[in-house]
């Protein structure tokens, strides 16, 4: 299993987390998507991840990037 993590910009609270959580989800081979919001991260799991895609999700959903990490 593969696994990403991003320093997302703008998430503010629950809210914030769900919409995120809901627009990475819908990306192919993802599994879970973590949502820290004291940390500002954001961790999705599955297979083959596509990193582009997972980053398009998250500024679909009206949020920033500061950096990631492939882990």
């Amino acid at each position: 299993m593969d696994q990403k993590q991003y320093n997302v910009t703008g998430m503010t609270c629950e809210h914030c987390a769900a919409a995120i959580r809901e627009e990475v989800s819908e990306v192919p081979g993802v599994s879970e998507v973590v949502v820290d919001l004291a940390a500002d991260t954001v961790i999705v799991h599955g297979t083959d991840l596509d990193d582009e895609r997972l980053r398009a999700a998250i500024v679909d959903a009206g949020y920033g990037i500061a950096d990631s990490i492939a882990a």
